[in-house]
């Protein structure tokens, strides 16, 4: 299994913890890639255009996933 698959099934983990947070605001993500260092996730539902959505990736998703995973340096959203 290539690197980049080992990290996206890692950070998919790490996200799986946080979904019942998202969900329970009519909100989810999905990850869409691992690449370089950097997992790209999508908000869905309620938190897609959600103004506290920036806070939600970099203040829970980004710090958890810092937190568990050494080899990724940031989580960004794509649209």
């Amino acid at each position: 299994m290539e690197e980049n698959q080992i990290l996206f099934d890692e950070v998919s983990e790490v996200l799986f913890k946080l979904r019942p947070f998202l969900l329970r605001d009519g909100g989810d993500a999905e990850l869409i890639e691992v690449a370089g260092g950097i997992a790209k996730l999508r908000f869905l539902g309620a938190c897609n255009g959600c103004p506290s959505a920036t806070i939600t990736l970099k203040a829970a998703i980004e710090r958890a996933v810092l937190d568990e995973i050494e080899s990724i340096k940031e989580v960004i959203q794509v649209f």
